[in-house]
């Protein structure tokens, strides 16, 4: 098959991922904010696909990192070719919508990797990957986190309910919902400038494993903006399975705690932007909420769901890697076998949109009870 066909493919499947990553990831900027009722429901959506969108021009240093750093090039270019890219997609497009069905907040970015790294051993062999890089820019931030995240959540919300009398000060509730349009915004825009470079990244590495870009080069304009546009009209979709988890699920969320939970996500993502780390936004996001919710006095966790979640971490990206490379192995046989794989990817991705159709979550599950209740009264006060 011609290299043009073959590179178009890989685009236009990069740009599904993308659209996938949008609306598994909404839950990473916009659960915490609907669940305490800071923004309506669709208004949240819009917010953040408009600032991932404007996210995705800010910054390219993690999409070098995806197309300069975890594909080792050889002396002939990079040893990883656009059919084993397109293998590896449909790893990541199957997994981020199995966790979608199912509700799990797993990472969209530990998906794309782990789909990259299974074509990679199969088509190119263990030494066509970096692993150093893979461990310093991908596991390591994987691990780390949602630690800090959590850590710094959890001090904010202890503060901010000790600073405000635990949150019965007149206003204190109404100010930290306003506070959380502001936070669950730059959580959107720190969103576009890690997950949606790693789309430009795959496309960048594709242009140049196929020689119609030269190695070392980011992403060009064109692949910068359809990029911010597909994940900023997949994130507009909802991705309501999963903020429904995220915002209700694994703790009784409540306005300090959101605004706690935002704050921390946003500051440790755009700071590992700048760095250049290919962390996952999910992992940060679901720790901060875990952290905000140890915060506050009597908070529930539910830890069986916080289990569930670290399950799908763990995961992700060897399942991913499994997928990828099974994809690989049969893309690479021949022509017949490319479009084997596309249309299997195709009629899985049919089959978890088709069983979701089943059992729908839409936005009115995430605001069909009030989210925040009043706090008790001190004793010997009145109402």
């Amino acid at each position: 098959m011609d290299v043009i066909v073959i590179v178009t493919l890989v685009i236009v499947v990069a740009l599904v991922f993308d659209f996938t990553n949008g609306f598994h990831d909404t839950a990473n900027a916009m659960a915490t904010s609907v669940a305490t009722g800071a923004l309506k429901p669709r208004t949240a959506v819009l917010i953040s696909a408009v600032l991932n969108v404007v996210g995705a021009f800010l910054s390219t240093e993690v999409a070098k990192t995806v197309s300069q750093g975890i594909i080792r090039e050889g002396e002939d270019g990079v040893s990883i070719s656009p059919t084993m890219i397109f293998a590896g997609l449909v790893g990541a497009v199957l997994w981020n919508l199995a966790t979608w069905y199912f509700g799990l907040p797993s990472s969209s970015t530990h998906a794309l990797f782990g789909g990259l790294i299974g074509a990679a051993i199969i088509g190119a062999g263990l030494n066509s990957i970096s692993w150093a890089t893979v461990v310093s820019k991908v596991v390591l931030p994987a691990l780390l986190s949602p630690v800090i995240a959590g850590v710094i959540a959890l001090v904010a919300t202890y503060l901010a309910y000790v600073l405000t009398k635990n949150a019965t000060t007149h206003g204190a509730a109404t100010g930290f919902r306003h506070g959380q349009t502001i936070s669950a915004s730059l959580v959107s825009l720190a969103h576009g400038t890690n997950d949606a470079q790693k789309t430009m990244g795959v496309i960048t590495l594709t242009l140049i494993a196929a020689d119609y870009q030269a190695a070392g080069t980011g992403p060009a304009l064109w692949v910068v903006l359809a990029c911010g546009l597909a994940i900023g009209l997949g994130t507009y979709t909802g991705g309501w399975r999963i903020m429904q988890t995220v915002g209700k699920k694994i703790s009784d969320v409540q306005s300090p705690q959101g605004f706690a939970a935002e704050t921390s996500s946003a500051a440790t993502i755009l700071i590992s932007s700048h760095l250049g780390f290919a962390l996952s936004t999910t992992h940060v996001t679901s720790g901060a909420v875990v952290g905000s919710g140890l915060g506050k006095k009597l908070a529930d966790v539910h830890w069986s769901v916080v289990g569930r979640i670290v399950v799908a971490w763990v995961v992700t990206l060897p399942a991913a890697a499994v997928v990828g490379a099974l994809a690989t192995w049969l893309a690479s046989t021949s022509t017949i076998g490319l479009v084997l794989v596309a249309v299997l990817a195709l009629a899985g991705g049919l089959g978890f949109w088709a069983l979701a159709k089943r059992k729908p979550i839409s936005q009115r599950d995430m605001t069909d009870e009030p989210t925040e209740r009043a706090e008790p009264q001190p004793t010997g006060t009145s109402n």
